[in-house]
């Protein structure tokens, strides 16, 4: 990608409502990273100790995750930002296709992105999905008169297994922000600049500047 021009202006990304939603889950999640890990790992358990209440803000930050999504249906921004996440075009298939999250093959190979990338579609879809299975399964386990043993011997490798995947996606979503500062300040401040906008998602910038463009016809 070109580097921003000179002087150039930026556009905002995400309002501060969305970057609150964000952060927030992160935060959370690594909670649950945490202390999953010690209370899957005995070794780690014993180094740590006070293995209950490793449990219980387990527990607790497991039922608090959904909590900032849920809230961030409030903003305006979020909203939008959720349709345009649940929704896959042949552009996408495209994008996945042609391996557009290597460095240099949107504009290369004339892919056409909205806001967010197939990519990022499926990284979201993926993980709604799964924080759903790991309060389902995790409530199994910890409130175990809610089913029999078996049921709870399937819940906890459900759990177990699909933590597991979680780690890697999670992975796998930092190595690609570490890549790309301007996406990471989007995250951070908010706003973007036009010049990375256009180059990385073409059709989003285009709906900016023609919002901008409508404004300024329908202003003084």
């Amino acid at each position: 990608m070109p580097p921003p021009r000179d002087g150039e202006g930026r556009i905002e990304r995400f309002t501060r409502a969305e970057r609150y939603v964000h952060w927030a889950t992160t935060v959370l999640m690594l909670v649950l990273i945490a202390t999953g890990a010690i209370l899957y790992n005995d070794q780690l358990a014993i180094y740590t100790g006070h293995r209950q209440f490793v449990a219980v803000v387990h527990l607790y930050c497991g039922f608090a995750l959904p909590v900032p999504m849920a809230a961030g249906v409030f903003s305006k921004a979020y909203r939008a930002d959720a349709r345009r996440l649940n929704r896959h075009t042949a552009d996408d298939l495209a994008w996945l296709r042609q391996r557009g999250w290597k460095r240099g093959r949107v504009r290369e190979r004339g892919l056409k992105v909205g806001k967010f990338n197939a990519g990022q579609k499926l990284n979201a879809a993926f993980l709604c999905g799964s924080i759903l299975v790991m309060a389902g399964t995790g409530t199994i386990m910890w409130f175990q008169g809610l089913a029999s043993v078996s049921m709870r011997t399937g819940a906890t490798f459900v759990h177990d297994w699909l933590a597991l995947a979680i780690g890697f996606d999670i992975i796998g979503h930092v190595y690609f922000a570490v890549g790309d500062r301007h996406a990471r300040a989007g995250m951070r401040r908010g706003t973007v600049p036009r010049s990375w906008a256009e180059h990385e998602h073409e059709l989003w910038a285009q709906e900016i500047a023609d919002q901008e463009a409508r404004a300024g016809l329908d202003g003084p």
